[in-house]
């Protein structure tokens, strides 16, 4: 039997990146699973392990001054009921945001287990208050407790706030005594003095919650279970494991007669999140995509932030002074420029700057700081087109660039559909310009990555793109086989460089759709090959630039690359349609992106 411990105590702690790898380094050696939470304003764990392990983790803990008196819960289990260990550093032990409520200066007064038990039993008025989220209040609580139906508790200050005669507070009586509970007691620690902060006269915090009276009174006055946030999911009374388990898909628990149920798929649905199979796609959908438009607004980029960009320190610089390594490597810095950034403390290895004469070790992961950084506004506004268990498929913005590059970290494709899909990792079967709207597919699993990306590499994705040019080009349909020389800035003028670089071949077929009045014409363009720039190249060098193209302009001159800015009119170039084998069925499929309103045909006339 495992030893499972929960331990939480408010007091100042200092040097958090400190105990972090020492907590960390311990907790390892020690083959213990769970997670630490370390902030300003104290420690919280779950941690689970053998008794000698856990013994020796505690007394490090109360080494620290202000945790002599950490207060354990216990219970047990077969086996270990996290997956991994970790550390983590955070604003607050327990999330909660609300200026005034702070453990460290003041708690509610509290009321031990057995006090509890008595007032229950003498038949005392009082209100039993839940401060948990809803999920967990219907797998047990106390007798007649009052639930304010929250999902989170950063919810719990606006649920008290909130006196309609239709919330759960309306009915509380201010001047009655109030008893808050959770589980294992920390969220009464700000709960409370909230309550106070309200106008309530007599509030207690249950003393080491419901897991403590548990352990000291057993189930009377208590029906039903007690959620843990671990494998275990559900405890009862007795602090043991029970039968009810967690829906992958919405993480709700769920009762053994619920697992009952036609429509409890293990690692799919429950009956909580149930759909049917032709509504499931479209409403993972609308989710997926209004989670993207939360993390985009504002964007993340634009915001002053510290970009953090990485220094991988490869086999051959083991031993180097780390000034050393990097002058070597980028060349195009100012030697003297790294003086500076070692003395304003901008290289750093696990959050700590390191000095100028740091010596570096093979596999060691630097971080290179700049401060204060803002990048261009872009069009955050990614469609996910279509997803499944192999393939993300959406409708890319312009402009936006695809990964972090240059100017651009945050504020692109990769950066934001990253974050939406959290901790999944999504990989680039392909490429678009930053310019360039439209399709855009990515993996989803690291296995079907590399049969997606050689159906690109082997010219064997159809692809369809919709484009504006300048003028009325005279052939209804008419193609470009131009070589592409890797020199891009110069390769459209010549095709085939003139100084001995044959290029890369490159075939576009293109069919005029329309010729307008304005003197552009909308033009089909099906690249066969995949060069960069290939469609603006092809099209520029036969005469025909794409409008608001910033780099092939019109008249065969060339500007600098450019990504335009959300001010500026687009570059009319849009991937419609890409067909390709599904890595997963083998079967053929069809991804579309609606037409962008630069063009004036309707996607069935295209």
């Amino acid at each position: 039997m495992y030893l499972n411990v929960a331990a939480y105590q408010f007091a100042p702690l200092n040097d958090l990146p400190g105990r972090r790898a020492q907590f960390r380094d311990l907790c390892d050696q020690l083959e213990l699973k769970g997670s630490i939470l370390l902030s300003r304003e104290g420690i919280n764990c779950f941690v689970a392990g053998e008794r000698d392990s856990i013994d020796r983790l505690l007394g490090e803990i109360r080494k620290i001054d202000g945790f002599a008196d950490i207060e354990v819960k216990e219970s047990f289990s077969v086996e270990k009921p996290f997956n991994r260990m970790l550390v983590k550093i955070k604003e607050e032990i327990i999330a909660f945001g609300v200026d005034g409520v702070d453990p460290l200066a003041y708690t509610s007064p509290r009321i031990t287990a057995k006090e509890l038990k008595a007032w229950f039993q003498q038949g005392r008025e009082f209100t039993m208050l839940d401060v948990r989220n809803r999920y967990e209040v219907n797998l047990g609580t106390f007798d007649g407790a009052v639930a304010l139906e929250i999902d989170h508790f950063r919810d719990f200050p606006d649920a008290v706030s909130d006196q309609s005669q239709s919330s759960a507070m309306a009915a509380v009586d201010k001047d009655r005594p109030v008893v808050t509970f959770c589980t294992g007691g920390i969220r009464c620690e700000k709960a409370a003095p909230l309550l106070e902060q309200a106008g309530f006269t007599n509030v207690l915090q249950l003393d080491g919650g419901i897991l403590k009276y548990f352990e000291e009174c057993g189930g009377e006055h208590y029906d039903g279970e007690c959620f843990v946030f671990d494998q275990r999911v559900a405890l009862d009374s007795q602090l043991r494991e029970t039968e009810t388990t967690q829906c992958y898909a919405c993480q709700l628990p769920l009762t053994a007669e619920e697992q009952q149920s036609d429509k409890y798929v293990p690692g799919k649905s429950c009956p909580n999140c149930f759909v049917a199979p032709e509504q499931a796609a479209e409403i993972a959908l609308q989710a997926r995509n209004q989670k993207i438009r939360e993390i985009a607004t504002p964007l993340p980029g634009s915001q002053s932030y510290i970009n953090k960009r990485p220094i991988h320190i490869p086999q051959h610089a083991n031993g180097m002074q780390l000034i050393e390594y990097l002058r070597s490597n980028f060349g195009f810095v100012p030697p003297d420029a790294w003086i500076e950034r070692f003395e304003r403390e901008l290289l750093v290895l696990d959050d700590e700057p390191v000095a100028i004469d740091h010596v570096v070790a093979a596999g060691e992961r630097y971080e290179h700081w700049f401060p204060d950084t803002v990048e261009p506004d872009v069009n955050p506004d990614i469609q996910v087109l279509h997803e499944d268990e192999a393939l993300v498929v959406v409708n890319k913005p312009a402009p936006l660039p695809m990964h972090p590059c240059g100017r651009f970290n945050r504020n692109s494709l990769s950066y934001l559909l990253g974050e939406a899909y959290r901790p999944q990792q999504l990989r680039l079967a392909h490429r678009l310009d930053a310019n360039t709207s439209g399709v855009v597919v990515f993996s989803r699993k690291r296995e079907v990555a590399g049969i997606v990306q050689e159906q690109f590499a082997a010219c064997s994705v159809s692809k369809y793109y919709v484009c504006r040019v300048i003028g009325h080009p005279e052939e209804d349909e008419f193609e470009s086989n131009r070589a592409i020389s890797s020199r891009l800035m110069r390769a459209g003028a010549r095709g085939v460089s003139q100084d001995g670089d044959p290029g890369l071949e490159a075939l576009t077929r293109f069919r005029v759709l329309s010729r307008e009045s304005d003197g552009t014409s909308l033009v089909a363009a099906t690249p066969v090959t995949g060069r960069t720039n290939q469609i603006r190249i092809h099209l520029w060098h036969l005469g025909w630039p794409i409008k608001g193209d910033p780099m092939y302009v019109e008249g065969h001159g060339i500007n600098a690359r450019q990504t335009l800015t959300v001010a500026d009119p687009p570059l009319c170039l849009h991937a419609h349609k890409l067909k390709f084998a599904h890595p997963v069925t083998n079967q053929m499929v069809e991804y579309v992106a609606p037409l962008p309103d630069w063009s004036t045909l309707e996607t069935s006339g295209v």
